[in-house]
Formats: structure tokens, C-alpha cells, sequence
């Protein structure tokens, strides 16, 4: 995350979390899922339609039992009772109103903004009905349709409640990254006791206590205490991370069986979990192109369905002349052209992509870049941080006769115990690792650029590299001398361990690759993928790192600066290219890549210059970012074609094409059809959360 000025007021955390809290304001106009309604708008939506449809409902039934075309139809009929001639038209009123009204304010918000779609189109095909029905009561002769205007509002709302139900489970993410934060800490008080406070009074530097199975409050670091944390719900990571005194924690993650002492690193919009829910938020914000495209199409079928109604108006005036069946044919084909389901059919996929990728630790700023990702034909990693840990490792051991590799390792990591250098650091690590014990040494002394040096068991031992050999006027001896030529080709620092001026024992250290490098570059050379490193490093350097990956394209030498010029002489060779660093030395080419993929730990997800984040340090996620890529698109076509393909057959049968075989649509069975299509639309977006990526 982007480091921000620290800040300890209490008012501005408070504001963070008010500000990531989802907007309770509905609106007046109808939008498209995945344009940035909060999860709550959704909800309130969600809820109004559900009671006006089941209000809706109740209402509709006396219409449905007194129509005498469906009394025909199903062979019943009802005793006659005074007034029953007025129930079709009483309750069809009410019907309209109270289930009519949402959508005829949606499309005068629709039409005020010269922006026409479903939204006027449902409300002209209902308008028309209601109108022609109430006429036929006072003024014109003819069959009434209230039966099919109450079920036509019926299925429109139906479709909606599904629609707000779908939309609000698919871009849920966003409230569920809001409610790992608690409400309240315990802060550490002077005396060591311990308050409840509420987490917007925090400030840097306070101490609180994590109780075994808690929610960390806040990001910081622990100061006390040991236990395994849950990262799974901002990592992805399913395994548990231990930690210690000395380690960071993240807010919104969970405390393991023990208890920690944490001190309050960021608060409010610092910490990592505020950054990843900008990053959602940014994401179910976003256009992508797919989206625009079926906007588009949405408002054109507006004027599609006019002319088609026009035409089909024409048409049966011609062979019928003036007849109700003309205004039945043009309400019956307004209906089928309703483009509901085309509008929901792409950004459904788009949300469940994002709630998709941030339950993986894949976080999609640009939906743009995660379209473009299944396009790709090549993909460039940074080396060090990326391919490789970005710190220094043990990769071999040597000693000279008399001395094996594990009691060396074990002296030279005692020798470096009070040190805090980075090669310190990886002799301890490597020993730790092999379980070794360490001997205890005194008398510590660190010469600055010439080693440093102990006691252990009353003998002197040295640690250093060639300067240390230099300033001492001693020889490694051909054995290790050799092995530091060899070493030295490949890039790996050489450290000598010295008994009494004479040198035991060499080590190579060397910027390890991760674990699953190598099987992410198999993985997407399987694919048919080229894979590029691009490193700073010496040309030595880069071709053993390439060749121990499986690497046949590198860069070596190249500094920060020229890093997107590299990217450019790709694209230059009609390849597309994507670009996967750690955001920061690689901004210029993250940028100039058609796709940009940060990879780093929770604490620097906010890189501005990437559209696609990557959670954890693992390689492997970029194959998954390019499979949530292909899964969105498959699903995205199978939505248009499920959306679009009901309109290619019914608006013909709608218009009366059939009608000489006695295949005629009613305006009741175009709106099933198209609510239908619509449902079939949101289950088929939903059943990709199936699908492992």
C-alpha cells in the first residue's frame, strides 16, 4: 500500500470507516449491476421489489379468477357477484401502481439523461396495456388485457428481485473485507492493564492486546507473544502463518491459539485491508469494454423494438385493418424486446470475477487489464522480488578437509549471532532450517567492511569475504579458491569462515527463487506462453537464474528507468505483453504493458500502476489471473448469446409471423419469456463460482 503521512488524529480513522462503510441512499435511477452500487443499495432494492411483488401478487389473483379468457382457458368460471366487473379494472390500477410506479420513474430518469433502455421500455409496454384496458371499460369496445397487465408486472418484478438478489450476493467482497475489521480493541494502558476502546481511537504506537481467536484491529507489529494467524481472507493462503515477536500482522486477519501484544503500525486508510477495499471498490467501479458494449447494444434495442413495433403495427394493419389485435401485437413486441437480461448479462460476470478474484488473493483494479489477460502472448517477470525471494540464501557450502558442511554452518552462524547484517541473517536461517546447534560465542567484535569475529570454545573464528582475506594477508587456499571462481560466475556472494587466520570453509550465498517459480514458467510455457525475465543483474547473473527456471528469453542490465523501453521493443514485435514486478522500481513498465501485474505481501497491494494485484508473493497467481481471465470471458459470451438469443426467435413470433398456424405470443407469455431469459442469465453467472481457476 501507498505509504500515507501518519496521522494520529482520531477523527480521520473514524472517517475512514464511515467512508468504507456502503451507501444507504437508494436511487431514483435504474443501474446497471457492477457500476459501483454498494452492497447495501442492492439489499434496499433487493427488498423493495421483493415486497412489492408478493404485494403485487396477492392483488393479482381476483384479476387472474374473473378474467373470462382464462376462465375459457382453463375450463373454470366463478358465481357472478355485483361489481364483479369492476375487479379487473380496480385491481389492475392498483397493480400498476404499486408495481409499475419504480419502473416508470426509472425510465423517466432514463429519458431525462436522453439515455433510453429496458427501463422505458418496460414502462411503454405496461403504460400501453393499462391504457387500453382502462379504455376499453369507458370508451372503445374490445377484450380488455388486465389479466396479462398484472402478470406482465408480475414477471417484471420478479425478474428484478432475482436481478438485486444475484447482483448483491455477487459483489458481496466488498462488505465482507468491511466486516473482518472489529468494532473495538483492547488497548494496553500504562499500568499494563488492558481497555476496551473503540478502533477509530487508536493511534500509532499503542500497544493492544489479541486474545486467542480475535480479529486483529489494526495493522503493526507484534511486540509480544507467539501464535499462528489466518491470513486466508486477505491473502487467499489457506495454511496458517506462525508468528513472533518482531513479525507485522495485518488487520482483519485472525489470532491463532496464543496471545499477542501488538504495537499500532497504520490506521484507518493506511492499513492493508482499507487498501484492498479501494482496490475492489475501483474494480466494481470500472467499465470494461465488454460492459460498454452491452450498454450499447441495450440502448439500441430500444429503437429496435419501436420499429419493430412500428412494422409489425404496419403490417397487420394491411391485413387485418384497424383491430385490438395491432395494439396487442406492439405491446407483445415492446415486451420481448425488453434488453433486461442483456444488461445483466455482463456485469453479473464482471462482479463475481472481482468477489472471485479477492477470495484468491487477486486483486482486479482495472477489469480492462483482466480482459485483456486472456489476449496475452507473453508474460516478463522482474527477478529479484518476483522470480526470486528478493534476500539473500544459502545455496552451497564448501569446506576444506577436517571441516563438514554442517559443523561449519553451525560455527559460522554462532560467530554471526549478534550480528544484524543480511548475510548474518542468512547463515542463521540456513542453520535454523537444518536444525543445527549453534554454539554460543563471546566477545563479538564487527570490523566494518572486513568481517567480524568471536570466541567459541575459547578458539578465534572469522566470518567475512574477499576484503576480510585482503586485510588479513591470508590465502582460501586452491580448494576454495576454486569454488569462489565458480560460485562468483553464477553471481553468488562468497564468505569465508577463518580458524585462526586459516581459512575451514567457504559459503555461497545467492538470491534463492521461490518455490513455485519453476513450475509457473512450466506452467504458462505449457500454455503456449513465452516467458521473459528482466533483471538489473549482471548477464552472468541472469543467465543462471533463467537456465535453473527454464528461462530462454532474459534482459540483463537493465535499470528501472529503461525497464518499460524493453517492454516497448516487445510490443514493437507485435506481442502482448504483460508485465508482473513488485510496482515500485517497475511502475514505468507495469504501465506501459497492455497488462500490469503488482506482485508483493499484503503491505504494498495500493500500486498505482498496475490493474491487476497480486496479494501474495507467489508466481503462480499469474496463471490463475490468466484462467479467471478465460472464465470471464467464456462466461460473458455465454450470457450475451443466452441474453440476445430469446430476442432472435420471439420478436418475430411476437410480431405475428406464425400467426396463419395459429402461433400467436401474448404479452403475458413475452414477458415470461424475457424474464426467463433473464434468470437463466443470473443463474448461469452464479454457477462460475463453481469453477477452480
Amino acid at each position: 500500500m501507498s505509504k500515507n503521512d501518519k496521522t494520529s488524529q482520531d477523527g480521520r480513522a473514524e472517517k475512514n470507516r464511515e467512508d468504507q462503510k456502503p451507501s444507504g441512499e437508494e436511487q431514483s435511477g435504474h443501474r446497471q449491476s457492477g457500476q459501483g452500487d454498494s452492497g447495501h443499495d442492492h439489499a434496499s432494492h433487493e427488498a423493495m421489489f421483493r415486497r412489492r411483488f408478493w404485494i403485487c401478487l396477492a392483488l393479482s389473483i381476483p384479476v387472474l379468477l374473473t378474467s373470462a379468457t382464462l376462465q375459457r382457458w382453463l375450463g373454470f368460471s366463478i358465481p357472478g357477484f355485483p361489481g364483479d366487473n369492476l375487479v379487473g379494472p380496480v385491481f389492475s390500477t392498483v397493480v400498476f401502481v404499486i408495481g409499475g410506479l419504480p419502473f416508470l420513474r426509472m425510465a423517466g430518469s432514463e429519458l431525462a439523461d436522453r439515455r433510453p433502455g429496458m427501463m422505458a421500455l418496460i414502462s411503454l409496454a405496461i403504460t400501453v396495456a393499462f391504457v387500453f384496458s382502462i379504455a376499453t371499460v369507458f370508451v372503445l369496445e374490445g377484450e380488455a388485457f388486465f389479466w396479462e397487465l398484472v402478470t406482465l408486472i408480475d414477471v417484471m418484478l420478479l425478474g428484478h428481485w432475482i436481478e438485486m438478489r444475484s447482483v448483491r450476493q455477487a459483489s458481496g467482497a466488498l462488505d465482507k473485507l468491511a466486516q473482518l475489521l472489529p468494532d473495538t480493541a483492547e488497548r494496553v494502558t500504562d499500568d499494563g492493564k488492558t481497555r476496551e476502546v473503540p478502533v477509530s481511537e487508536l493511534s500509532e504506537g499503542d500497544i493492544v492486546l489479541v486474545r486467542p481467536g480475535n480479529s486483529v484491529p489494526v495493522d503493526g507489529t507484534i511486540k509480544e507473544g507467539e501464535s499462528t494467524v489466518d491470513e486466508s481472507m486477505i491473502t487467499g493462503e489457506s495454511k496458517a502463518v506462525d508468528k513472533q515477536s518482531g513479525d507485522e500482522v495485518i488487520g482483519g486477519t485472525v489470532n491463532g491459539d496464543g496471545s499477542l501484544r501488538v504495537s499500532v503500525a497504520k490506521i484507518g486508510d493506511e492499513t492493508v485491508l482499507a487498501g484492498i477495499m479501494r482496490l475492489v471498490k475501483e474494480a466494481q467501479e470500472s467499465k470494461s469494454k465488454g460492459q460498454m458494449l452491452a450498454d450499447r447494444a441495450a440502448a439500441a434495442l430500444f429503437y429496435v423494438a419501436l420499429g419493430a413495433a412500428v412494422l409489425s403495427a404496419i403490417a397487420w394493419w394491411f391485413v387485418l385493418g384497424w383491430d385490438i389485435t395491432i395494439l396487442r401485437r406492439v405491446a407483445t413486441v415492446l415486451v420481448i424486446a425488453c434488453p433486461h437480461a442483456l444488461g445483466l448479462a455482463v456485469p453479473l460476470v464482471l462482479a463475481n470475477t472481482t468477489a472471485m478474484g479477492a477470495g484468491a488473493g487477486i486483486l482486479v483494479r482495472d477489469r480492462h487489464a483482466l480482459e485483456q489477460a486472456r489476449r496475452l502472448d507473453t508474460i516478463v517477470f522482474d527477478k529479484t522480488g518476483t522470480l526470486t525471494e528478493g534476500k539473500q540464501s544459502l545455496a552451497e557450502v564448501r569446506g576444506t578437509e577436517g571441516m563438514e558442511r554442517d559443523r561449519a554452518l553451525a560455527i559460522a552462524a554462532g560467530v554471526e549471532g549478534d550480528s544484524e547484517h543480511m548475510i548474518a541473517r542468512a547463515l542463521r536461517d540456513a542453520a535454523e532450517e537444518d536444525a543445527l546447534d549453534v554454539p554460543e560465542a563471546r566477545n563479538f567484535e564487527a570490523s566494518k567492511g572486513a568481517g567480524v569475529r568471536a570466541e567459541i570454545e575459547g578458539e578465534e573464528w572469522r566470518v567475512g569475504g574477499p576484503n576480510m582475506l585482503k586485510s588479513l594477508e591470508i590465502e582460501p587456499g586452491d580448494e576454495l579458491e576454486a569454488f569462489a571462481s565458480e560460485q562468483g560466475q553464477q553471481g553468488r556472494t562468497v564468505i569465508y569462515l577463518l580458524k585462526e587466520k586459516k581459512a575451514m570453509a567457504a559459503f555461497a550465498l545467492a538470491d534463492r527463487p521461490r518455490e513455485d517459480s519453476r513450475d509457473t514458467v512450466k506452467g504458462l510455457r505449457d500454455e503456449g506462453l513465452n516467458v521473459v525475465m528482466m533483471t538489473g543483474d549482471s548477464e552472468d547473473v541472469a543467465r543462471a537464474v533463467a537456465e535453473d527456471l527454464g528461462i530462454d528469453e532474459w534482459f540483463a542490465g537493465v535499470l528501472p528507468e529503461h525497464k518499460d523501453d524493453r517492454i516497448q521493443d516487445l510490443q514493437d514485435q507485435g506481442r502482448r505483453v504483460a508485465m508482473v514486478g513488485d510496482g515500485v522500481n517497475d511502475a514505468p513498465a507495469l504501465t506501459r504493458a497492455e497488462v500490469g501485474i503488482a506482485i508483493g505481501s499484503g503491505t504494498d497491494v495500493a500500486v498505482e500502476a498496475a490493474g491487476i494485484i497480486l496479494v501474495e508473493n507467489r508466481p503462480s497467481d499469474v496463471l490463475r489471473v490468466l484462467r479467471l481471465s478465460r472464465l470471464s470471458r467464456r462466461k460473458m459470451v455465454q450470457n450475451l448469446w443466452l441474453a440476445a438469443g430469446y430476442n432472435v426467435v420471439a420478436i418475430p413470433l411476437a410480431a405475428g409471423v406464425l400467426a396463419p398456424w395459429g402461433v400467436i405470443l401474448s404479452p403475458a407469455i413475452g414477458a415470461l419469456f424475457m424474464s426467463a431469459s433473464t434468470i437463466v442469465v443470473a443463474i448461469n453467472a452464479q454457477l462460475m463460482r463453481r469453477a477452480k481457476f
